[in-house]
């Protein structure tokens, strides 16, 4: 995810700004970290340069669903 690219995201929860919390990265992009919002707290993962925006309960749906399948 390019740095910049956090000035036009906002919370799919509430549609408040984001804040970029980077853990790794390569130049001007982000590989890894969190984009939280600044109005209800909701925390967004990034992995591999991808932000996941997903609304959290889709998010929880789906991570729940691949653990089961790893079974």
């Amino acid at each position: 995810m390019l740095r910049d690219l956090v000035e036009i995201l906002a919370c799919t929860v509430c549609h408040e700004p984001l804040a970029l919390a980077a853990t790794s990265e390569e130049g001007i992009e982000v590989l890894t970290g969190t984009l939280t919002c600044s109005g209800c707290g909701e925390v967004y993962p990034i992995t591999d340069g991808i932000p996941n925006l997903l609304p959290p309960e889709l998010r929880a749906a789906i991570e729940a669903e691949s653990h089961g399948a790893r079974r």
